[in-house]
């Protein structure tokens, strides 16, 4: 094949304005078997081949729905803190993978995992990228120092970790373990290679009590919120304590709350972008995500993927808490829910 270029008129113009030149074939007996042949290796690919994958009619994610059983995970984890020392595994963490993805993935955009801290260990000190929160499933002699306030941690409680702030974590108690759930937004950075740590110089970064925080949200506030809605099923944010951020999400990449759901009630289906990591505070029940009906007690904790709809069956009164990536999608313009009808006037 031979390129060429079409024989421009004496009387057009140079300059910014005008197109560049013409380039052409001539192809014999040209198909367009020998089209998709040849436009490889120009490393060019046709849309029109992959257009239904590219933009598909609805949301894809690769994650689907799942449930880590409290009952099956515990034990590993107090295992692996026999068998694990605090400064060989600097996080002791058991990942929650989905199970058609690798790590980071708990759901495609959410990573969780539990994480162990035995009496007297210290996590030690660092600081990264990612923003992270934690719900503290067991424990309450534990504590976790973020950028010089020491906070700490009893069951029930949601706790931020702010990116880039020092922060380690320790176990003033005698006898408990402490486990809490992590939730990250580590999924993000293998699409956007910007994500790294740095390590304090010491275990502990200096730091002072610090009763009241505006990253420490008790469980005694939240449950006091849940009960004063009269809803069968109440769902209450976690909101900023952030002078000027009142109302807001706790940050624009992940947001959480919390759902108390009473005995014999099922909630209003409901289908969104956003996906969800759910940890079961307390009861019995099951939800129905897409085709799959997950069970869950007391412990167990369930991936939500974007765009499966899904709803939550009491079998007592139960309370749910969640963390998400709607303030991410919702920043980028990429959240949709099946309760709007999104009209974009721009």
């Amino acid at each position: 094949m031979t390129v060429a270029i079409l024989k421009q008129p004496n009387s057009i113009k140079v300059g910014p304005t005008q197109p560049p030149p013409a380039y052409s074939i001539n192809v014999e007996d040209d198909s367009q078997d020998k089209l998709l042949g040849d436009i490889p290796l120009i490393n060019v690919k046709p849309l029109w081949k992959q257009m239904s994958v590219l933009v598909p009619p609805r949301p894809k994610p690769r994650a689907i729905a799942h449930k880590w059983e409290y009952k099956a995970v515990r034990p590993h984890l107090v295992r692996a803190g026999q068998l694990v020392s605090e400064h060989e595994a600097e996080r002791r963490v058991l990942m929650l993978i989905n199970p058609t993805m690798d790590s980071p993935y708990t759901t495609d955009t959410l990573y969780a995992g539990l994480q162990l801290v035995l009496p007297g260990e210290t996590a030690p000190a660092h600081r990264h990228t990612a923003f992270a929160v934690r719900f503290i499933v067991e424990g309450n002699g534990g504590f976790t120092a973020v950028h010089g306030e020491r906070i700490k941690m009893s069951r029930g409680d949601f706790i931020l970790t702010p990116y880039w702030c020092w922060h380690d974590h320790g176990n003033d108690g005698v006898a408990d373990p402490m486990i809490w759930l992590d939730g990250l937004d580590l999924p993000q950075y293998q699409h956007f290679p910007v994500h790294f740590a740095q390590h304090y110089s010491e275990p502990r970064y200096p730091a002072g009590d610090a009763p009241i925080s505006p990253i420490l949200f008790p469980w005694s506030d939240m449950e006091c919120k849940l009960q004063a809605i009269s809803e069968d099923h109440a769902v209450v944010r976690y909101t900023s304590k952030i002078s000027g951020k009142e109302g807001q999400d706790v940050s624009n990449r992940l947001g959480a709350q919390c759902e108390r759901v009473n005995a014999g009630i099922y909630t209003k289906p409901f289908r969104e972008t956003s996906s969800a990591v759910y940890h079961v505070i307390d009861g019995v029940g099951k939800s129905v995500i897409g085709d799959k009906v997950i069970e869950w007690v007391k412990g167990d904790t369930f991936a939500v993927p974007s765009w499966e709809q899904y709803h939550h069956h009491a079998a007592e009164q139960s309370f749910l808490f969640r963390f998400d990536d709607k303030p991410m999608l919702q920043l980028l313009g990429f959240y949709r829910s099946s309760d709007e009808d999104f009209f974009n006037a721009v």
